[in-house]
């Protein structure tokens, strides 16, 4: 499918993935995405001069399968004669979590590519990832800046898949002919990504619209222009916490201006609930005249004389 390779170029240079002559880790688990990411990516080594290499995450979580997993893919890297770097770990059964999982194999990506200079990882997130994820936030609560869209380029993470879909990339790997590893686990509905990618999408599809994967996807786009709007004006209005201009803030803009001095002070937003944003505005329009202080997670905030005070706790 030589289209999916120009539309991989055209996502490239809309989004300024990377410059020519860049050094980038290819995340690659054997999965189809992954194995189409590869060979995309082998066919434009030559036109962008690119250094690639691979980095693979063995969880050791589905016995025989993972290590065949990981065979799979020291072969490919054979095959595309690319240096690999593989991760073998073993996962306390408790900890378990699609995020803890995520944090480990993101770790290990940046680890490597601080380690050998490399400009940026790459991994292969399509539009259906897009559109579970979203369905996911949904189901669990959040607000516009939780249900943005995953960003072609976030930092030193690359999707240049973002905007193919699943079937794309399956068309793309038969007409080469290309081998990949399915995960059966994809199809147990233990994790509410698979529930909703197995039950949730094709009952909608079934039973409200044959194409409402395509429909919340053109939707995320929008939601995310909005949201990028929302966010250069608060930035705009961040580096003031006088009670009378908080004030003054659309709530819009004034919930995204406590979340950026938030991330400031402590470095990150976890378990930084909608309901603890709220306090702090509760606090921010009370009339009440003496100082009052919301305890979070890590954070002091404190209303005293016409000034929000956000500290470490």
């Amino acid at each position: 499918m030589p289209n999916l390779i120009k539309k991989v170029q055209n996502i490239i240079f809309q989004n300024n993935l990377f410059d020519r002559g860049a050094k980038i880790i290819l995340a690659v688990s054997g999965g189809p995405d992954s194995v189409c990411l590869l060979d995309v990516f082998s066919r434009l080594q030559k036109k962008y001069s690119l250094k690639l290499l691979i980095a693979h995450v063995n969880y050791n979580l589905r016995g025989s399968d993972s290590t065949k997993d990981e065979k799979f893919v020291q072969d490919l890297a054979q095959i595309y004669d690319l240096e690999i770097f593989a991760q073998n770990i073993e996962i306390p059964k408790k900890n378990i979590s699609e995020n803890y999982l995520r944090e480990i194999r993101y770790d290990f990506f940046e680890k490597l590519r601080a380690d050998y200079d490399f400009d940026c990882i790459a991994v292969a997130h399509n539009s259906d990832d897009q559109v579970e994820t979203f369905l996911m936030r949904i189901i669990r609560g959040s607000g516009m800046s939780g249900l943005t869209a995953m960003k072609f380029k976030n930092e030193k993470i690359i999707r240049p898949l973002l905007s193919t879909s699943r079937k794309e990339i399956l068309e793309y790997l038969l007409e080469r002919n290309l081998t990949y590893r399915a995960d059966r686990t994809n199809r147990e509905n233990l994790y509410l990504r698979n529930k909703i990618r197995n039950k949730l999408i094709p009952a909608l599809e079934k039973n409200f619209n044959p194409k409402i994967k395509e429909t919340i996807f053109d939707s995320l786009v929008s939601i995310s222009q909005d949201s990028d709007y929302l966010e250069k004006t608060a930035l705009k209005n961040s580096n003031s916490l006088e009670i009378k201009k908080l004030e003054k803030l659309h709530p819009a803009i004034l919930r995204r201006v406590l979340r950026n001095n938030i991330k400031d002070t402590r470095g990150d937003l976890k378990n930084i609930s909608a309901n603890n944003i709220e306090e702090i505005i509760k606090i921010i329009k009370s009339t009440k005249s003496k100082t009052q202080i919301v305890i979070l997670p890590g954070l002091k905030i404190t209303k005293k004389n016409d000034k929000l005070h956000i500290v470490k706790n």
